[in-house]
């Protein structure tokens, strides 16, 4: 089939089954130009929690696919590729992660979307880089804090905060491999252009940067602004969405460590595609499942987020 039938039939295929297509702004083009709603790991959640259709069908990561899971036992669930993990989410191991709470007791634990549903099991407020910082305001000033599993993350709400919360040492590949002495080559060679960056990445990278927030920050801060150039320091698939939304602005994707991109992707991102997402919708496969007994003990985490995020119109 070529791409336009390939996407003909998507479209037909979801409006049989009353699926809804939500997408990360890290997907590939195609699939976010097909898609219900895109969105960053804030937004897709408070979708999967209202939608009225029987089936999701989330293009993200297989994180992503739990927590629409989660948040609608009632409703099937699939992911396009089920290997599409996450290596944040993968260096927190839910065994590891409750020893580590165990050995620091008294501590209200918070734990970035980016984990599997048995570490939100474990979670009393599930907190993603858009609402991590109004999460952390909402708890008295004394409050001995777990922060996991992004230390990069959790390193700028503590600035942020003044707090000291104790922090799982946990990062995201991608956004540990930009490289600062390229970035800095791009400053000088377009110096009218802000750096954005995005909370993951390393301290060194965030003290230079021109604005500092989640992917849907980003996006904000490049459709507000009056200047017409910036440089992207996070995942690239953001870039399609910001030139859609600009087209008369340039966006510069940040460069990794390895001199052969000029761009950093993340790979499990990646793996959905489009011939993926129509036999996903065609062949109802593979379907996420989370046990109940997890389910009900991380349901509540997340809860307490989106909550807290509607507090403060998030």
């Amino acid at each position: 089939m070529t791409k336009e039938e390939i996407i003909q039939n998507i479209v037909k295929l979801k409006k049989e089954k009353n699926a809804v297509i939500l997408a990360h702004y890290y997907q590939e083009s195609d699939i976010q130009d097909i898609a219900d709603f895109v969105g960053d790991s804030l937004a897709l959640a408070q979708w999967a929690a209202k939608t009225t259709a029987d089936i999701i069908v989330l293009c993200g990561v297989h994180f992503m696919g739990e927590t629409a899971k989660i948040l609608s036992p009632e409703k099937r669930v699939f992911i396009p590729d089920m290997m599409a993990g996450c290596s944040l989410a993968d260096s927190c191991p839910a065994d590891e992660f409750e020893k580590f709470i165990k050995e620091n007791p008294g501590h209200t634990v918070l734990s970035y979307v980016n984990t599997t549903a048995a570490v939100k099991a474990l979670t009393d407020i599930v907190v993603t880089s858009t609402n991590a910082k109004q999460v952390v305001d909402s708890l008295p000033e004394d409050e001995k804090i777990i922060f996991g599993p992004d230390k990069n993350l959790g390193d700028y709400i503590n600035k942020l905060t003044g707090r000291n919360m104790l922090l799982w040492e946990g990062v995201c590949h991608v956004h540990e491999q930009f490289s600062l002495v390229k970035i800095l080559e791009l400053k000088e060679k377009y110096p009218e252009a802000l750096l954005l960056a995005h909370p993951e990445c390393p301290k060194y990278l965030l003290e230079v940067a021109d604005h500092v927030g989640s992917t849907s920050s980003i996006l904000k801060y490049a459709n507000t602004s009056d200047k017409k150039q910036f440089i992207v320091a996070t995942e690239a698939g953001i870039l399609h969405q910001m030139q859609k939304e600009n087209p008369e602005k340039l966006f510069i994707p940040a460069p990794p460590e390895d001199s052969t991109c000029a761009c950093n992707e993340c790979f499990y991102m990646k793996m959905n595609t489009l011939d993926k997402l129509y036999l996903c919708l065609k062949l109802e496969k593979p379907e996420i499942f989370v046990d109940e007994e997890i389910r009900i003990k991380a349901v509540k985490p997340i809860e307490r987020m989106l909550e807290i995020s509607a507090k403060y119109g998030l």
